[in-house]
């Protein structure tokens, strides 16, 4: 299905809700929201009115006039004015635990100004002791004139490492200093599955990528205490709680960032359910235990074992099969061998994990399929649901072999619109088989939507500006042939989300018996044009008929 940029929300704004036979009666000490405008995502019942709520699940969901005449004299009711409702959203892959102690300890250099960016980072330095390393985040080259260059960072400071971390995190851009405090000379050799960036001349420009951060790794802090790894955690689960997300992905965790969203959770910070991929290097450590994906309840449970077979699309790194625009004929990095990912990921699948490999490029996402097809021949698992992070650059055929193996794309939601800046080194040709989330959906495989935090923004309103409008922040279009509806958009938001984490019976959709998580949105965006989708902003966000934000 082909859709227009105007006619992309048409018929979602005034869809008719389903009639619902009379409730003669309800449970008793219910919570009611009614007078809304309620987009259920559930087939069987697309809209609604009102919703009835008890222990944190959806009891009946229908007409006003079913709901309220149903429920007794002792049920809370609020009137939702005719505001839109959604189930909660579900960013499919981000990296919530590291993010949050990230932002207790360094510099945000989230600015287009490298000026602003040296100012920020000298600021952080006058107040740390002599010698001991400056480290920013949430950098973007995208966004500023060039990449920011070791030399502009020795202007920060001549006598302490200074180290910028790209917020896609492949990626990061360091002074001479730190170059020095690594043993990097400008002889050093590319290391296997990483890269320094270099200038005209040959001479280190201060671009670090992907496994050529090992050297760096000294420079910064040790592990977040178990206190600082739970504040962490909690501040920032508010945060994506105020952006109507109430479940999440971490595509990364250590059993110390486990510990922290156990400790949040038990302290009742936690405002977002978790699913927590282990890192590849963890596995040994699981494996003699009982535990395997799927372990834990409807808060915290553990999820896929994480692998990487190339590197990022943000920072141009993805495996690709033609070269880069304009760079020659770079076609990116490989992360882990094919040799190396069965390696790990053959007694992870034999155990009984679920796998979530990283894929972007079309080289990297065959790879990772090759992989999928090996394991299920040489040892077949029904229902496996492996998982393609990212899985950016599609073709026909990678389709047809990700709907083969039974694979789950988990795609960047708002790409498009926030990192049009760098889509030119893909080209406009190459961009009507990227983020290809319309022929997906037209293939029947069930993709999710993400924001890989920090990689980019965790704002829904986002993920459906980019699906639904395929144009960037700088007004260009991007692929146009992969626009997709309002509802698909949703979806992918929402429900495909739970079912990459086999919880898709519990949440995703607002229908009788699943958890009550769930958005109350200041706009009605399902009727406003598509340029205006993010002036939407939540209200009200529910986890399991508690609500975690209220603006």
């Amino acid at each position: 299905m082909r859709v227009s940029r105007r006619t992309a929300i048409a018929g979602m704004a005034g869809s008719a809700f389903t009639a619902a036979p009379a409730l003669a009666s309800l449970p008793p000490d219910l919570l009611v929201l009614h007078n809304g405008r309620i987009w259920t995502g559930d087939p069987a019942r697309p809209a609604a009115e009102a919703v009835a709520i008890r222990h944190g699940r959806v009891v009946a969901i229908g007409s006003d006039s079913d709901i309220l005449n149903g429920a007794g004299a002792s049920s809370e009711r609020i009137d939702l004015g005719g505001k839109r409702v959604t189930p909660g959203f579900n960013d499919a892959h981000c990296h919530l635990s590291g993010s949050g102690v990230d932002h207790l300890r360094y510099v945000a250099c989230d600015s287009d100004s490298i000026p602003a960016i040296q100012q920020r980072l000298r600021e952080r330095a006058a107040r740390l002791p002599a010698g001991q390393p400056v480290i920013g985040f949430l950098y973007d080259d995208g966004k500023t004139p060039h990449p920011i260059t070791r030399a502009e960072l020795d202007h920060v400071s001549a006598d302490r490492p200074v180290l910028v971390q790209h917020r896609g995190g492949h990626t990061m851009f360091v002074n001479s200093a730190a170059f020095a405090a690594a043993g990097i000379s400008e002889t050093t050799p590319d290391p296997k599955g990483g890269k320094f960036g270099r200038d005209g001349t040959g001479r280190l420009n201060g671009l670090v990528v992907d496994l050529a951060f090992e050297p760096f790794a000294k420079m910064f802090p040790g592990d977040a205490a178990p206190d600082e790894m739970r504040r962490g955690i909690a501040d920032l689960s508010k945060q994506f709680a105020a952006n109507g997300i109430t479940s999440i992905c971490d595509a990364g965790t250590t059993p110390e960032q486990i510990r922290g969203y156990l400790d949040a959770r038990r302290e009742g910070t936690l405002a977002t359910r978790v699913y927590a991929n282990i890192w590849h290097s963890q596995i040994d450590k699981y494996l003699p235990t009982n535990i395997r994906s799927g372990f834990g309840d409807d808060m915290v449970r553990i999820g896929a074992v994480k692998l990487m077979a190339d590197g990022s699309i943000s920072e141009r790194s993805a495996l690709l099969s033609k070269p880069y625009e304009g760079r020659g004929d770079y076609c990116g990095v490989q992360v882990q061998t094919p040799d190396e990912l069965y390696t790990i990921a053959s007694k992870a699948h034999a155990a009984g994990w679920q796998l979530g490999v990283h894929g972007n490029g079309d080289v990297g996402i065959a790879q990772v399929l090759d992989l999928f097809e090996r394991l299920q021949k040489e040892m077949p698992r029904r229902d496996a649901r492996f998982r393609i992070e990212h899985c950016t650059l599609l073709t026909p055929d990678l389709i047809r072999r990700i709907k083969a193996v039974g694979a789950l794309p988990i795609l960047f939601g708002g790409y498009v619109y926030f990192h049009g800046g760098i889509m030119d080194f893909y080209g406009a040709e190459r961009l009507k088989s990227m983020f290809a989330l319309r022929d997906l959906i037209d293939a029947g495989v069930p993709a999710a939507s993400s924001s890989d935090y920090t990689a980019s923004p965790f704002q829904p309103m986002m993920w459906l500006r980019s699906q639904i409008d395929r144009r960037d922040y700088k007004g260009r279009d991007w692929g146009l042939n992969q626009r997709v509806t309002a509802e698909e958009a949703l979806r992918a938001g929402t429900w495909n989300g739970a079912f990459a984490t086999f919880e898709e019976t519990q949440k995703g959709r607002l229908a009788p018996g699943m958890l009550a998580d769930l958005v109350v949105w200041s706009d009605d965006f399902l009727a406003s044009a598509p340029e205006r989708l993010m002036e939407a902003k939540p209200e009200r966000t529910m986890l399991g008929g508690r609500w975690t934000y209220q603006s």
